[in-house]
């Protein structure tokens, strides 16, 4: 190697300059003393001792695991009211089965929440033929239909609204004679409300594919000797087969016309879906944060719910009906969902940064505090469980819901919105048509046309969208969107009012709202919501 050394040679500068020197084996002895002390070979580590020097890490500790597993437990030992009767034990008769009580919501910021809850006192249609499917080449058998009503149907049968429910909603819209429970649009129905039944006959179901009381996949399969559920061997559905499965209902109840037809988020897809199904049957339609083709947004949003369900080893490809419900997959794909029904406008005022309480619990037996999340000067530590307010309100949301809905139905019903699409093409390769009776006579179209609602460049899909919803050109059509929801974008809604004005409708009223409720406004805004729909019907 070099050996570099200084030196003091004057040349006409004070620096000193290295000067480099010829190599020298390492086995030589050096030519230069050095003033640096020569290291002392180092002595090695005794690390038994020093481990023992060090004070041994606590266990960690996950209240909100253990809470999970108490949960579950109890699950196990009480099923869900949706499972068929073989699961449960002999008890009292009851047509749907023992009731799980609802934990109180303890949770911080809980919010204007939708009320779920399994329905009773519902009434039932019976479909006895055998029913084709859009999606299958073996039709079911039949079906049944579960069905709430409000308000008295007058002489002629024209004052009918029929309303479409959302994913997970139940008939239970309002209360009722036989149910007095506030149902999911409490609010919006009865006399002198939005939906006024002094003046209408309201009609709303649990659609097909459902769990409280339409056949779905929790429903016994009649091909089965024992009587097992359909589970999985369920067909799949479009949301065309649960509106037609409606118009069969009308039928049994002798409404030809409805006065109209009504739907919020997945109702909101079906009321356009019965005005194309129907045209002549459908005088009114109110179309509320949703569709007429389903975007790839939305459909990752429900995809991620329905991969989290069946990686749940308790789903069991969806054969869970005599084991464990997937309580886990469940809960988890509720908070997914939760996060697009809300809005992070929302929860910065509800929740903002602000973190849960952590009291102070009891004493050790000798007579210490636990201090479980602080220091033992008090000081706060973050944890691995929910430490903010929008953790715990998240937790606490996907809790509540898990128990209440049947798995399989949340994964055919979402499956069966990602296959929505009216475009033209779309609608050409469904084995449906749409039964207008008479032509329409021609309308004047001169001085109609209005400029797009849509703020950006039209979409390419909006001409074969405009095409497919051609049946409900004489159909008068309320679209509603919401700005601050990410489910249905308001964009989306722009589209359905700009491909109904090009398909040549003229009669579409189109409003935009605010607020900061996301998705779920049309659950909450009873003064703009209500209002928009009130002087639309009136």
């Amino acid at each position: 190697m070099y050996s570099i050394i200084s030196s003091t040679k004057a040349t006409g500068s004070s620096l000193n300059l290295p000067r480099i020197l010829a190599v020298t084996p390492r086995r030589q002895k050096r030519s230069f003393s050095s003033s640096i002390p020569v290291r002392e070979p180092q002595k090695p580590t005794n690390t038994r001792s020093l481990q023992t020097q060090v004070a041994p890490r606590p266990d960690p500790v996950f209240p909100c695991i253990d809470a999970h597993y108490a949960r579950a437990s109890r699950v196990e030992r009480r099923p869900p009211p949706f499972l068929p009767a073989a699961r449960h034990p002999p008890r009292a008769p009851s047509p749907h089965g023992p009731r799980i009580p609802e934990a109180p919501n303890t949770e911080p910021g809980s919010g204007p929440e939708p009320a779920y809850s399994y329905p009773t006192g519902y009434e039932i249609y019976h479909h006895t033929e055998p029913f084709p499917l859009c999606y299958s080449t073996i039709p079911l058998p039949g079906f049944q239909l579960a069905y709430e009503t409000w308000g008295t149907l007058n002489a002629d049968k024209s004052n009918a609204i029929l309303l479409h429910t959302g994913l997970s909603a139940s008939s239970h819209a309002a209360s009722t004679a036989k149910n007095p429970a506030e149902g999911w649009w409490e609010q919006f129905i009865g006399p002198g409300k939005t939906i006024d039944t002094s003046k209408y006959f309201v009609i709303c179901t649990n659609v097909l594919g459902g769990c409280y009381g339409s056949t779905g996949p929790s429903s016994p399969d009649p091909s089965s000797p024992a009587g097992e559920p359909y589970a999985t061997r369920f067909p799949v559905l479009s949301l065309f087969d649960m509106v037609r499965a409606q118009f069969h209902l009308l039928d049994y109840l002798g409404i030809d016309t409805l006065y109209a037809s009504v739907g919020s988020s997945m109702g909101a897809m079906q009321s356009l879906a019965a005005g194309w199904l129907e045209p002549d049957r459908v005088k009114r339609i109110v179309s509320i944060s949703g569709t007429a083709r389903s975007s790839p947004g939305s459909i990752a949003m429900r995809y991620a719910q329905r991969s989290v369900l069946m990686a749940d080893p308790n789903w069991n490809r969806g054969f869970y009906y005599h084991g464990q419900f997937p309580h886990t997959g469940m809960k988890l794909a509720r908070q997914i969902a939760t996060i697009t029904y809300r809005s992070g406008p929302e929860w910065e005022l509800r929740f903002g940064r602000k973190l849960r309480d952590i009291p102070l619990s009891a004493s050790t037996a000798e007579g210490n505090p636990i201090l479980e999340g602080r220091t033992p000067t008090g000081s706060r530590v973050p944890a691995l469980c929910p430490d903010f307010l929008i953790e715990t309100y998240l937790d606490h949301q996907g809790e509540a819901f898990c128990l209440k809905y049947d798995a399989n139905s949340l994964i055919y019903i979402s499956k069966a919105m990602d296959l929505f699409d009216m475009t033209e093409e779309a609608l050409a390769g469904l084995p449906i048509v749409s039964h207008r009776r008479a032509a329409a006579p021609a309308e004047e179209e001169h001085g109609r046309h209005r400029q797009p609602l849509s703020l950006a460049a039209p979409a390419a899909f909006l001409p074969s969208l405009a095409q497919g919803l051609t049946p409900l050109k004489h159909i008068p059509t309320l679209v509603l969107g919401i700005q601050s929801d990410i489910l249905f974008p308001v964009e989306q809604q722009r589209e359905v009012a700009d491909a109904l004005r090009m398909a040549g409708n003229h009669q579409v009223v189109f409003y935009e709202l605010g607020g900061v409720w996301g998705h779920d406004t049309f659950l909450i805004d009873v003064a703009n919501v209500g209002g928009a729909i009130r002087g639309f019907l009136h």
